[in-house]
């Protein structure tokens, strides 16, 4: 049961993880133009350009190492008790980010009507749904 939660839990990561290494390349995919696509996934007021390049690259590697960790919490004798540790923190992370999407607070610091509708469909669910995986997994671990 671990690994089905797992595998289901890396194929978004590994999209969002595409998603940013195709952004760090330059490339606007999935919208053709970038500040429309800025407006989308960053959604600060006012936003014109994309993030650093860097940065994105330095996302998609993050969100890969994230999906990794998914995937090792899922076999119980890999990893040992930092592994488990280092779970819970995604955990809380990711439920902290769905939570946190939810509030006026955010509403107020990502006003672009885009990132606000995908925030409230997308983003903000799936994180509650990752931090949900690695919770289960955690506890899958220690049972």
């Amino acid at each position: 049961m671990s690994m089905l939660i797992a595998a289901f839990m890396f194929i978004p990561l590994l999209a969002v993880a595409t998603a940013h290494l195709l952004w760090s390349l330059g490339m606007t995919w999935p919208i053709r133009e970038e500040k429309l696509l800025a407006q989308t996934v960053v959604g600060t007021a006012g936003i014109e350009r994309m993030p650093p390049r860097l940065a994105s690259f330095a996302v998609a590697l993050a969100v890969l190492a994230t999906g990794i960790v998914a995937l090792a919490l899922a076999d119980h004798d890999s990893g040992g008790q930092g592994l488990t540790i280092a779970g819970f923190g995604l955990a809380l992370l990711f439920l902290a980010r769905g939570i946190v999407g939810y509030t006026p607070w955010w509403a107020t610091q990502t006003p672009e009507p885009n990132f606000r509708l995908n925030d409230r469909r997308v983003y903000s669910p799936l994180c509650l749904l990752l931090g949900a995986g690695f919770l289960a997994l955690d506890i899958m671990r220690l049972l």
